[in-house]
């Protein structure tokens, strides 16, 4: 693991002081750890959900597409 060295003023400082107290974080890096793995997945989901917005359109999914859906798992179920 690197070290990373960041300057923040007095209120920020405060505030992660306090979020880790109150979370129950050990130190303030693994707050910040927890803070930064969050926006990560943060981004994933985002990108997950602009590739299926540019996603081509597929057939409505509507209470048709959910029978289908229950008669499969309904037929796998009784092999």
């Amino acid at each position: 693991m690197t070290t990373m060295n960041i300057s923040l003023p007095e209120a920020l400082k405060s505030f992660v002081d306090q979020q880790v107290v109150q979370h129950g974080y050990g130190t303030s890096s693994e707050y910040m750890r927890e803070l930064i793995r969050k926006d990560q997945d943060r981004q994933h989901l985002r990108n997950l959900l602009l590739d299926g917005a540019s996603s081509p359109a597929t057939a409505p999914v509507d209470a048709a597409y959910f029978q289908e859906l229950r008669d499969r798992v309904t037929s796998r179920a009784a092999l």
